[in-house]
């Protein structure tokens, strides 16, 4: 059996640890039995020898800690260790089978979009810009937030991305960098069910070079339809960003307009005439009948002509 000194430190450590254990168990059982006796001096000295054999554990657990703690090295420099050969594991390969496929599938159609959506200035706005300063290729815009209420600073208050109606006035929020003022900007408001051009703003950038801007849109509120709108801001004929909301709901229903005309009242007068001729022989019983013409004009007057009958 190959037994080195570490091993037999730990053994030895190990041997004196139960030694110590059962020398308190017999010492503790030694007190008991001699706590028993009638007599005093024996028990005195059971008692005594009882300690005695615990004070011998305490001193066999400091030997087996200074044997742990200094018994391997003090061996080691009378008996250096030997270098020991640590045999590494190898790695033997076997050989697999490795299954080259034979017939590789080609994909022979290939889905290629064929429109691609580019956002274009119409025609009728293009044709309406009036400065002629080239804007700057490299300015640069953020998303479109939208919001029903801006601050002071041109932040909008509780931005959304979807509005119930009733809706009136909304307001498209953004930032911006390397403007060039004087050059044309543009700002569309589309309802993307119909492609329908609901609000637009096209003049030269009265800005900063950056900062913070807005555009608004305030239709009739018949026009906020339920679905989902576009806004895009470009600069000269150039699409710079675009923002995306919905709209909820049914708009309100437009009340009617109407006209007031003022209808003339027919005024009727009338101009009773008549001439009475009594015979002293006859108690006429006069029957009159009367006619009535009344014309409506803006002044219409009526002419009663009484006819006396005896």
């Amino acid at each position: 059996m190959n037994l080195d000194i570490r091993t037999a430190v730990q053994t030895l450590i190990v041997l004196i640890l139960v030694g110590v254990l059962l020398s308190i168990f017999i010492g503790i059982r030694t007190i008991r039995s001699g706590q028993r006796l009638l007599y005093f001096r024996k028990r005195r000295e059971m008692v005594s020898r009882g300690w005695r054999t615990i004070f011998g554990a305490v001193v066999m657990a400091g030997i087996a800690f200074t044997i742990n703690r200094y018994a391997e090295p003090v061996a080691y420099r009378f008996f250096p260790p030997s270098p020991t050969i640590t045999l590494t594991p190898t790695i033997t390969l076997t050989p697999t089978i490795t299954l080259t496929p034979t017939i590789s599938l080609t994909p022979t159609i290939t889905n290629t979009p064929s429109i691609t959506f580019t956002p274009a200035l119409p025609d009728s706005i293009r044709s309406g810009i009036q400065t002629t300063i080239t804007p700057n290729p490299d300015a640069v815009f953020s998303g479109v937030l939208l919001a029903r209420e801006i601050d002071e600073a041109f932040q909008p208050v509780d931005p959304q991305l979807e509005f119930a109606n009733p809706v009136t006035k909304l307001f498209g929020t953004f930032s911006y960098d390397q403007m060039i003022p004087g050059s044309n900007w543009a700002a569309l408001w589309y309802r993307m069910s119909d492609q329908k051009l609901l609000c637009f703003e096209s003049k030269p950038w009265d800005g900063g070079s950056g900062g913070y801007g807005y555009t608004e849109c305030e239709p009739s509120s018949d026009e906020w339809l339920a679905g989902d709108y576009e806004v895009q801001i470009f600069v000269g004929t150039e699409g710079k960003s675009s923002g995306y909301f919905s709209v909820t709901g049914s708009p309100p229903t437009p009340l009617p307009t109407g006209t007031a005309t003022r209808t003339p009242t027919a005024t009727w007068t009338v101009t009773a005439t008549g001439t009475a001729t009594l015979r002293p022989t006859i108690t006429p019983t006069p029957t009159i009948t009367s006619t009535r013409t009344a014309t409506p004009t803006p002044k219409p007057s009526a002419t009663r002509a009484p006819t006396a009958t005896y």
